[in-house]
């Protein structure tokens, strides 16, 4: 790096010699980067130096050897030598040098992530740090940065990102190598990327008719088809062909259009729609193709040639009577070939019993029949309905719909007393006939099978209460037999009925027995207060009929004796007097009670009595007979005589009558 002409000074040579004979010169010996230069000086002071007449080059001459040599002025001339050895050091004087200016390289885009690219390789003649060179991307694309990575000191180019070469095809980059003396060289790296066959082509539908009337001619377009490859050469060419045999077919029109035309004719009523699938393919190798369907619909103005079908000529259904309101029972489906407005269907019941109005109802838009009454099987057993399908057009389309109920165990059974043989003889013997009762239940099945369990023996079927034994002086002659009627339903349901039987040998030896009948004391109660409320009226009916039937005979005959009755008319101190004739006596005033099997406790029957009322039970004011005193003391003329009084025990289960008891009495 030292500059031309630059001089180094040499040591100076001594001779002893004086004159001639001491220093006079300086050689040095030839080479092609220095020249000595002498310089005379005062007496023996000759001096030389070092003049540097070319740049040194350590990279061509890495040490220099020079001779120096003295010579004096005697004869012989005497020399002195000195050896200079020059070591050149290194200077950055040289900068990197690429092995190419430009590096091409071919990449295929499917190349793995991670591969080796390319290697650039940079040189440098320098020596020591000089010579380290460094490698970096010097303006390089943002998608080639993304694509590509640089090893700053090996130069090595890789892959670090998946290539496309229908992204970019071609990457073009510097590349910067930088010696440790900061002299930087550049150099171009182009990278092309080779195309594969890896982009199936592409279809899409530029147009398309759709519906496709039943009528198209022949050779009709239907729709237009683009088809690209993004892929170039041989991997971008593709044909186009359709799948199966269908009254179409498929013709280029230019490089990348396709036409779709009719090439048959169309049935709608056969075929309505028809799926058609092109296939598109390229030439690469392998070779990769592409699939695309078109939905094609033949329309053809529709009429209402077709009337609704249901699935089922007859929908049959069993239903639990204790199904829920509100459940489903079955749901009637009707279709329709038609098409628009003419395929809408809706239901209807046809003509169905009002009954069976209160108890289904059919959605007319889905067909469900849903129950919204309570069914009963001992009621209606079975309902035949119709259901009726319309469709838009007023076609009609009927369908029967048979429904069983099927019985559940929701009635208990009923225990009616046909006959009671009362009183029984005391000798009667086992097996002697009691009474006859009448069990019967409506469910159906087990649930209306009954078992009767009892003190006596009560036939299964018949109903027959008889004897079981002989009756002994032990045995009480009151018996109160209590017959439970059950069913073999689930759950089971059950009813009671109450006998209550006197054993004597004739009536009269019974009636005290039956007088004495124990009974509520609740019932006998509200029992005893009907009867007087009902004998108080009786009686006050009676008087006043009696008083009024007086009064108008009376009034009628014209006699003042009424009318002194009934105003403030003037009496003798005496009073009234009753007539000479009068008797006291008993009037017979009877209630006969009748009741049926069928009638409820507490309820009873009066009959009007029959009384008749003497014209002159009361004497006129000439009898001489207090009337007005003795009026209240002998209303006890008019006696009431109870003579039989005949009355039912019964209990009710559900809705049905039991008699248990036959009770007499007579009220005096």
């Amino acid at each position: 790096l030292f500059p031309f002409c630059t001089r180094f000074l040499l040591g100076k040579a001594e001779d002893p010699d004086i004159g001639v004979n001491s220093l006079q010169d300086y050689q040095l010996s030839s080479n092609q980067y220095f020249t000595l230069d002498v310089k005379k000086g005062q007496g023996r002071n000759n001096f030389a130096d070092l003049v540097l007449q070319k740049p040194l080059d350590r990279e061509s001459e890495q040490t220099l050897h020079l001779i120096l040599t003295a010579l004096d002025g005697g004869e012989p001339r005497k020399t002195g030598t000195a050896q200079i050895w020059i070591n050149v050091t290194d200077a950055n004087d040289n900068p990197p040098v690429f092995s190419q200016e430009v590096y091409t390289v071919n990449l295929r885009e499917n190349a793995p992530v991670g591969s080796q690219v390319l290697q650039i390789v940079a040189s440098d003649r320098d020596d020591g740090p000089n010579a380290k060179i460094s490698y970096h991307f010097n303006n390089i694309p943002a998608n080639a940065k993304k694509k590509f990575n640089l090893d700053a000191i090996s130069g090595t180019i890789t892959l670090i990102e998946s290539l496309d070469f229908e992204e970019t095809k071609e990457y073009t980059m510097t590349i910067a190598g930088k010696d440790g003396g900061g002299l930087v060289t550049h150099c171009k790296v182009e990278i092309t990327i080779l195309d594969e066959n890896d982009n199936a082509p592409e279809i899409m539908l530029a147009s398309l008719v759709n519906p496709v009337s039943e009528d198209t001619a022949l050779g009709a377009v239907i729709a237009y088809i683009i088809v690209t490859d993004k892929d170039t050469g041989d991997n971008g060419k593709v044909t186009c062909h359709l799948h199966g045999d269908p009254p179409f077919r498929i013709l280029p029109t230019s490089s990348n259009y396709y036409k779709l035309l009719s090439d048959g004719p169309l049935d709608r009523e056969r075929t309505p729609e028809y799926n058609i699938t092109v296939t598109a393919s390229d030439a690469g190798s392998p070779p990769l193709s592409t699939h695309k369907s078109i939905t094609l619909q033949i329309n053809v103005t529709d009429a209402n040639d077709n009337p609704p079908v249901f699935s089922q000529e007859i929908y049959r259904v069993s239903l639990s009577e204790n199904a829920p309101l509100g459940s489903q029972v079955l749901q009637v489906v009707a279709s329709d070939q038609d098409e628009g407005s003419y395929a809408q269907i809706r239901y209807h019941f046809g003509n169905i019993p009002a009954e069976a109005q209160k108890k289904f109802k059919l959605d007319p838009i889905n067909g469900a029949v849903t129950l919204v009454g309570h069914l009963d099987y001992e009621d209606t057993k079975e309902y035949t309905l119709t259901a009726a399908a319309r469709d838009g057009g007023g076609s009609v389309t009927h369908c029967k719909v048979h429904m069983l109920v099927v019985d559940e165990n929701d009635n208990a059974p009923e225990v009616a007393l046909i006959s009671l043989f009362s009183p029984v003889p005391e000798d009667s013997p086992p097996g002697t006939l009691i009474a006859l009762i009448n069990v019967k239940d409506k469910d159906l099945g087990d649930d209306g099978k009954a078992t009767e369990p009892t003190l006596f023996t009560v036939g299964a079927h018949t109903g027959e209460v008889r004897t079981a034994r002989p009756f002994t002086e032990r045995d009480v002659a009151k018996q109160k037999l209590v017959v439970l009627v059950k069913d073999n339903g689930r759950p089971p349901l059950s009813a009671t009925a109450t006998l209550n039987l006197v054993f004597a040998e004739n009536f009269q030896e019974a009636l005290p027995e039956m007088k004495s009948q124990p009974g509520s004391t609740e019932t006998q109660a509200e029992l005893q207060f009907y009867l007087v409320l009902a004998l108080a009226v009786m009686s006050f009916l009676f008087l006043l009929t009696v008083i009024l039937a007086v009064a108008m005979r009376l009034r009628h005959s014209g006699s003042p004796t009424f009318l002194q009755c009934l105003g403030p008319l003037p009496h003798p101190k005496a009073g009234a007097f009753f007539p000479p004739n009068f008797e006291e006596g008993t009037l017979p005033y009877s209630y006969q009670l009748c009741l049926s099997s069928e009638s409820k406790r507490n309820e009873f029957t009066f009959v009007t009595p029959n009384v008749q009322v003497t014209d002159n039970i009361l004497s006129r004011e000439r009898s001489g007979v207090p009337f007005g005193d003795n009026v209240h003391q002998h209303s006890q003329a008019f006696v009431l005589d109870l003579s039989l009084v005949t009355s039912w025990e019964a209990q009710e289960v559900d809705s049905s009558q039991i008699f248990a008891s036959l009770l007499h009495s007579s009220v005096g």
